[in-house]
């Protein structure tokens, strides 16, 4: 005999559903509750609530619509988690041979992190 076990089993529905969606000229997959990093958005500001309405394709469930540019009413809403996030060092080493000419320089990329609260398609 199992005990405590239920009577009535309940199912919780999941839609699965992802965006694709262009933020400073570059392209991301969005999906509700993951985190981007975009390249540094001077304008945004720590808890920020930013909407992206340049959205190309959106799947919902397995039904794909693609926009001829963009969807229509579709838009991904995201908070802004650090509006200044550093990325990797980067070294670019520059050498001449036999000239004694070498140059070192390095670079941070600055990056804005996102958190996507939803997709509205």
């Amino acid at each position: 005999m199992i005990r405590n076990h239920p009577t009535e089993l309940t199912y919780t529905l999941y839609i699965r559903m992802y965006a694709i969606v262009e933020i400073n000229g570059q392209q991301f997959k969005a999906e509700a509750g993951k985190k981007l990093f975009v390249h540094h958005m001077q304008e945004a500001e720590n808890g920020a609530t930013v909407e992206f309405e340049k959205v190309l394709l959106v799947d919902k469930d397995g039904a794909i619509t693609v926009g001829a540019p963009t969807v229509e009413g579709a838009k991904v809403v995201c908070q802004v988690v650090s509006n200044i996030v550093k990325g990797e060092k980067v070294l670019v080493f520059h050498k001449k041979r036999r000239k004694g000419h070498r140059k070192l320089n390095g670079h941070r990329q600055q990056f804005t992190e996102l958190t996507i609260t939803e997709v509205v398609a």
